[in-house]
């Protein structure tokens, strides 16, 4: 008696992240799989350790060619033949998502990641285009600028050296980068020019009447910069430069910053041991900055 033929079918690999990745693409989106966890796949043998000098797109530039997606971010491709070749088909295969690399687009992505971190974005940076993720949201500006993690809890800076995981197009319309944002990735201020002793300091507003109509936005912004300096846990220098150069960003030019906003400013500083000099130089090396 002939034995029935058992017919097994191979089902292949769902194409959605692929998919999605060649549509990102097209648009000059670069893009790159990840893995479980929402991180990049593992560097080949060739390419561990950086073996292989790097990418010539990373900060170090390097020879690598490596046809696989080596490198995390720095692979990021928009060539829909290097994405859909057999080299990144296993990753496609076990890809659990699809990210993208900002700095690569021309964008800047502020990860929001709780509640308190979005509370503080709407009352500081302007609207932009917006993404809802899984525990609070991505805010897109148009514009790069270096990356830095942990820049104040719970708010990361994604750009030139990093990747952003796609989730969908937001809502809202894409801004310029503000300077409150780059102002964010400042480590230390730059020697001072000048470093005047008293308490006394410079604020170079235009005077007139302040364009953001209720000092209600201006208390708020002084309130929250108080609070960065207070919360500092370490690094207490850079937090007040990058307090000072976010508050000016938003209201130096408009002539609303009084001696008594300056005064809670400085006050809290103190509070966390800086002298009344280093203020000084601080506020007027975020003056320079912003030229003001």
């Amino acid at each position: 008696m002939t034995q029935p033929t058992v017919i097994r079918r191979v089902l292949a690999p769902t194409s959605e992240h692929l998919s999605t990745a060649l549509r990102l693409a097209a648009g000059g989106l670069p893009v790159l799989p990840l893995r479980r966890g929402k991180l990049p796949f593992g560097n080949c043998p060739a390419c561990a350790h950086n073996a292989c000098g790097g990418r010539p797109n990373m900060k170090t530039p390097g020879p690598c060619a490596c046809p696989l997606p080596c490198h995390g971010w720095a692979a990021a491709s928009i060539d829909p033949h290097v994405l859909n070749s057999p080299a990144w088909a296993p990753a496609w295969q076990q890809a659990a998502a699809v990210a993208y690399h900002p700095g690569g687009a021309g964008l800047t992505v502020v990860d929001l990641d709780d509640a308190a971190a979005v509370a503080w974005a709407r009352a500081t940076l302007p609207a932009t285009r917006t993404v809802t993720t899984t525990r609070g949201e991505h805010w897109i500006y148009r514009g790069t600028m270096p990356s830095s993690n942990a820049i104040r809890p719970g708010v990361d800076v994604k750009s030139l050296m990093a990747y952003a995981r796609w989730l969908d197009n937001g809502r809202g319309v894409t801004v310029a980068l503000p300077d409150a944002v780059r102002a964010l990735a400042v480590k230390d201020p730059s020697p001072p020019r000048r470093a005047p002793q008293s308490l006394t300091v410079p604020l170079r507003g235009h005077g007139g009447q302040c364009p953001h109509r209720t000092p209600a936005y201006l208390d708020r912004g002084i309130t929250m910069g108080v609070q960065r300096i207070t919360e500092a846990r370490g690094g207490v220098h850079a937090t007040v430069y990058r307090t000072f150069l976010a508050v000016l960003s938003t209201h130096g030019r408009c002539g609303c910053l009084t001696d008594a906003h300056v005064e809670r400013l400085f006050t809290a500083a103190q509070a966390k041991g800086e002298t009344v000099r280093h203020c000084t130089d601080a506020w007027t090396n975020a003056l320079t900055t912003l030229g003001l």
